[in-house]
Order: structure tokens, then sequence, then C-alpha cells
């Protein structure tokens, strides 16, 4: 039997703990408008444009903060499913292989497996959101010219945690009747990085034929 939404994807079982935006703050008003606009049931390819006069860095800083939450909830969910040995690759189907490197621990192109992959993306991730010389909080700070390019290289590998779970995972997905709930998320993600050329379209090849299938 289906388990309902508010049972499948639990914050008890998040992957890592959500980032949150401060009351009061203009990223804060951002998100409430596109939180809005998303209960709404507007047509996402709509949601996801800027509104007007609205500085597009902050419309994207809201946004991968927000993907960073919504995708690490749902890997959080599937992760008793992605084990060392269901999933010794972190892969995308026998076509792609993804390898880890953060020119820290790992500088040079490492093969992890899926699980170990996930964790050092969502520590990489956190510490680049939790940065204020690249997610700057404070009124007045200008985000750093590189901004955008350190964006496109976070959402491209959460656009590989979507590969994953699809290709290995959806079976589970499924079985928790979250099928439709996954779905949502991904179409609102890809409409997202499509709007802002975000990620390069070499990068989408694992889920053409989906895509093409659920985002019309």
């Amino acid at each position: 039997m289906a388990l309902c939404l508010k049972q499948v994807f639990n914050k008890d079982k998040t992957f890592r703990p959500r980032k949150k935006f401060e009351p009061g703050t203009q990223r804060f008003e951002l998100y409430k408008k596109a939180q809005a606009s998303l209960k709404s049931g507007l047509d996402l390819k709509a949601v996801v444009q800027l509104p007007p006069g609205e500085s597009i860095n902050d419309w994207i800083a809201v946004h991968v903060v927000d993907f960073f939450n919504r995708i690490n909830l749902i890997y959080g969910t599937m992760s008793e499913y992605c084990t060392e040995r269901s999933c010794p690759i972190m892969s995308g189907g026998l076509k792609y292989e993804y390898r880890w490197q953060d020119d820290c621990k790992y500088k040079k192109p490492t093969k992890l497996s899926a699980p170990q992959y996930m964790c050092m993306l969502m520590d990489w991730i956190e510490m680049l959101i939790n940065n204020e010389d690249i997610f700057p909080t404070r009124i007045g700070v200008p985000f750093p010219k590189q901004f955008q390019q350190v964006c496109t290289k976070i959402l491209t590998r959460l656009f590989r945690v979507f590969v994953h779970v699809y290709i290995h995972h959806f079976d589970s997905i499924i079985n928790m009747g979250a099928e439709a709930h996954v779905n949502t998320c991904y179409k609102h993600f890809y409409y997202f990085i499509r709007e802002f050329s975000l990620i390069d379209h070499r990068e989408l090849e694992p889920l053409k034929e989906m895509t093409e299938r659920i985002c019309h």
C-alpha cells in the first residue's frame, strides 16, 4: 500500500539538516514568493521565471538552496536502498559513471560507491551554501564573480542524484508511492536549469528520454 507523502518524506529522514533562510531578509521573501507560486498550481515553466525587478543571483541562490533541501530529502528517504553492496559505483546505468573530485581530499577524479559519493556531495554543497563569501546573506554584500559558475557545478552534481535515483531506485520510489512527488521535483529542477542555462546539455543525456516524456 502506498504511504502518504508525509510518511514518505518525513523531516526526520533528511540526509542533512535543512538549510533555512533568515526571516526578514530579501532571500527569505524571495523564497516565500517562489513557494507561493509552486503551491498555487501555476505552470512550473512560469514559476521558475525571474520575477520583475529581482536580482538573478538572489533568485538562483534561493533555488539552489531549495533544490539542495528537496533532493537531500529525496535521497535521504532512498538511502536505505542505496548501499555499498547494491551500488558499489556511483553511476547512471551502464553508460554513465560519476567520479568524485573536490580539490581537497580527492584532488583527482576518484571512483566511489554511490553512498560515499552522495555523502561527499552533500557535505560539499553544505559547505558552499554556508560560506558567506559565496552565498552572502548580509544586505549590501555582493555575490562573487564566480557565483553562477559555482551554482552550475552544484546543480550539475545534484542532477546526478536524480540520474542515480531514477535509474537504480525507481522501483523503490513507486513502492513508497512517491513517484508523483519526485517527478514534480524533477520537473521544477529541470525547468529552472533550462530557463537560466545552468547545466551543459550533455550532462542531461542520461535522463533525456524520460525528460522528453514528462517535461512537455
